[in-house]
């Protein structure tokens, strides 16, 4: 796939077109032996759209996506860059109780039949087959013209299956781009390659679920979009989305942390629990997207107030973690 391209509301657009003409704290690092039936236990999700995690924690503890940065250095660039994005532009939960809004999930079990997927991007998507169940949920629902994530989480395999503009046809299902992520290893995407979403990461790691902020506690990671972003990629992305070689704009897999003197106190506890999580473990810069927009999942059991007071925490609240070696 081009690695010049823009956004993957382009490239999906382009595509119409030419249609056309890697230390955590404590906690499961992989689910146990898989009880009988839909439900969980201790350490495995239960079965379903959405469905509960009970405490597990998608791949190992010293994970990127698990890896607390609280007290990791700032990156020299942090100033410069958190201007390029916005300094007093606030940030936005990109879900609620809307089913609309949201990239949805589902955890299936071994049984699932399996399906062969078409992938445009094929030299950068995982073959597969899928184990896609009837009617998954599809981001932006089965007519939606967004990016139509599907994402699949295999608790009995302990695989996690992506796809990026997923569509059923007839025989299986064809796609942007997909990829399979082993949840008990910290093994990446090759060197350049996508995945579904365009830093080439896994999603599902990096949203904000109800059972979670109801359990209290956040310990991942969390994805977030900004509107520009470099030619250039940095652990634990493995692909730029970008033409531009500006080097005051964020690269994909670029890490921000709230700062420890911004007081969240006043907030209320759904707000309070992700606003620990983005001191704790940060957001991660996943795609082109809105400014400061972060993602979770669709459930009726959001309080929306609670959700829109982080609509109030500006950009200059945030820094930069120390990056390493920055590709491009």
């Amino acid at each position: 796939m081009p690695r010049t391209v823009c956004s993957r509301a382009i490239r999906a657009a382009l595509l119409v077109s030419a249609l056309a003409c890697s230390a955590g704290d404590p906690g499961p690092a992989g689910p146990g032996p898989t009880p009988p039936g839909g439900g969980g236990g201790p350490g495995v999700p239960d079965l379903g759209v959405n469905a509960g995690f009970n405490g597990y924690r998608p791949f190992p503890d010293d994970n990127p996506w698990n890896t607390p940065v609280d007290t990791a250095a700032v990156d020299p660039a942090s100033d410069r860059i958190l201007t390029s994005i916005g300094l007093d532009l606030t940030l936005h939960p990109d879900f609620g109780t809307n089913p609309d809004y949201g990239i949805p999930y589902v955890v299936v079990d071994g049984s699932t039949a399996p399906a062969s997927v078409g992938f445009d991007y094929s030299g950068e998507s995982d073959p597969g087959p899928y184990p896609i169940p009837p009617n998954p949920p599809i981001e932006g629902g089965a007519a939606g013209t967004g990016d139509r994530h599907v994402l699949i989480l295999d608790r009995d395999g302990h695989r996690l299956y992506e796809l990026f503009d997923a569509r059923p046809v007839s025989g299986g299902w064809q796609a942007g781009s997909g990829a399979i992520f082993d949840l008990t290893s910290n093994a990446l995407r090759p060197a350049g390659w996508t995945s579904a979403d365009a830093a080439g990461l896994p999603i599902l790691p990096g949203l904000v679920r109800y059972d979670e902020v109801a359990a209290g506690l956040i310990r991942h990671a969390i994805r977030f979009t900004v509107r520009r972003t470099r030619r250039a990629y940095v652990f634990p992305a493995r692909h730029w989305a970008s033409s531009s070689s500006n080097d005051s704009l964020p690269p994909m897999g670029m890490r921000v942390r709230l700062r420890s003197d911004f007081d969240f106190s006043g907030f209320p506890p759904q707000a309070r629990v992700i606003l620990q999580a983005f001191r704790t473990y940060g957001m991660i810069v996943a795609d082109n997207g809105s400014d400061w927009f972060f993602s979770g999942t669709s459930d009726p059991r959001w309080d929306d107030a609670q959700l829109n007071t982080l609509k109030q925490v500006p950009g200059r609240a945030f820094e930069v973690v120390k990056m390493g070696t920055i590709v491009q």
